[in-house]
């Protein structure tokens, strides 16, 4: 079983950076991880400041129809994009209301890894595996290490420290996985919080999203060998995870040590998405006849839903406690959603009001991921101040105890976030620092 908490977008996602008008686009992730995220948490590297990004940061290039599974002409997918930013507003939503069924709607976690495994290869089909993984990298990992400075100095003055797990020795080495997360970092869990301002076990909603970060990081130093695996021998390659994931599930393969097989069970889970958006990516789903998805991967995913709720399904232990219903699940809808794949150069006349949305959301994905639940603490500690204002416990009880009035609050607190952190984003990419990347203006980004 995955050790993760909860999901957590997300996306990583890899950020697109918003390309100028008639320019060559620009992008991102910690990818097009995305879309999923489609756009991959970080953003993209550069050559002459502007031009890498084209390939690997916000530029996806796909396609349906065309061979190798790229779009004629450069350009963003808008598809993707609206995607990725769909995972990240239902990884968001979901941490704040906790229903068990948002995770199956939409499986946010499997769509910007999926994104993210797309842009890999593309990037990876164009220049060298050590240079894609280490531009990969540096926008990854500054954005955790802001969150780390911050997080570990509240936690170290609120009396977290050596001693807190009984192995001082230990605690200094795993503090280096906030610089390098090739394991989960550690954090100070059931801390105390600030009353009034932020609820108690504050540190335990900042450690929730970091595997998604250690997961992203296994799969990119992985990726050029996925890629070769992929190109020799497709479908194999593709199912091996969720072969992983049964072996784990029903115990074929006993694994040593919590944090191995935390790694072990992540991959099963989100292994197969990311290798289908690099199949994606190589035009392996294109060749597929035109009706084995539509026909095969409903019967996937009825499996995984049954398995869903034969093994308990509710509030508290949904889809990340069943990493084998994970696996299944996330694949059918990963494969349904590229076989869709619309491949939009622009948006569709009915999303172009969204535009500016999405493009800040694509744009600031990891810095939302990375601190979106600690703006929830923020906001349920401030709600419970209102329990003190007598004539709203009697008339409007319903305001304090719906989570849905804190939802704005939670996005707006969000919001403060980006202008204040999220400018490591644009730093890791080489790009100019912008406070609110959402292409107003045409301040580089991809108008449609």
């Amino acid at each position: 079983m995955s050790t993760h908490p909860t999901e957590s977008t997300a996306e990583l996602p890899e950020l697109p950076h918003p390309s100028a008008p008639n320019a060559a686009p620009d992008r991102l992730s910690p990818e097009r991880e995305g879309s999923h995220r489609r756009s991959d948490p970080q953003v993209s590297d550069r050559q002459a400041p502007e031009r890498r990004g084209s390939e690997e940061t916000g530029t996806e290039e796909k396609g349906s129809g065309e061979k190798g599974g790229r779009k004629k002409g450069g350009g963003r997918d808008r598809y993707f994009d609206l995607l990725r930013a769909v995972a990240l507003f239902r990884v968001v939503f979901y941490h704040l209301m906790g229903w068990a069924w948002l995770p199956v709607v939409f499986p946010s976690m499997g769509v910007m890894f999926a994104l993210a495994g797309n842009l890999m290869a593309r990037s990876l089909a164009r220049r060298p595996a050590p240079e894609v993984v280490r531009g990969r990298l540096r926008r990854l990992l500054p954005p955790l290490w802001l969150l780390g400075a911050v997080g570990v100095t509240g936690m170290l003055v609120a009396g977290w420290g050596p001693d807190d797990e009984g192995r001082p020795g230990w605690w200094w080495l795993h503090l280096a996985y906030w610089i390098l997360p090739l394991s989960d970092p550690p954090y100070g869990d059931g801390l105390p919080g600030v009353h009034g301002l932020i609820s108690d076990g504050w540190a335990g909603d900042m450690g929730v999203p970091l595997w998604y970060i250690r997961a992203y990081l296994w799969f990119v130093l992985l990726s050029p060998l996925l890629l070769r695996a992929l190109r020799r021998l497709p479908w194999p390659t593709i199912l091996a995870p969720v072969a992983l994931s049964a072996a784990l599930e029903f115990g074929s393969l006993a694994v040593p040590g919590w944090r191995l097989e935390a790694q072990l069970s992540d991959f099963g889970a989100f292994g197969a998405c990311w290798l289908l958006g690099m199949a994606h990516q190589e035009g392996v789903l294109r060749r597929l006849p035109r009706y084995a998805v539509p026909s095969l991967a409903p019967a996937v995913a009825g499996i995984g839903l049954w398995y869903m709720l034969t093994h308990d399904l509710k509030e508290g232990h949904d889809l990340d406690d069943m990493p084998f219903a994970q696996s299944l699940w996330s694949f059918a809808a990963v494969l349904l959603l590229l076989h869709i794949s619309p491949s939009w150069s622009e948006w569709p006349a009915k999303l172009r009001r969204w535009d500016r949305l999405i493009t800040l959301l694509n744009s600031r994905a990891v810095t939302i991921y990375l601190w979106h639940n600690v703006c929830i603490g923020i906001v349920e500690a401030l709600w419970d101040r209102l329990w003190g204002i007598s004539w709203l416990e009697a008339d409007a009880p319903w305001v304090l105890e719906s989570p849905w009035p804190q939802l704005p609050a939670v996005w707006l607190f969000t919001a403060a976030c980006v202008i204040c952190f999220g400018w490591v984003e644009d730093l890791a990419a080489r790009r100019r620092p912008r406070l609110w990347p959402d292409g107003r203006g045409g301040a580089g980004t991809h108008r449609s």
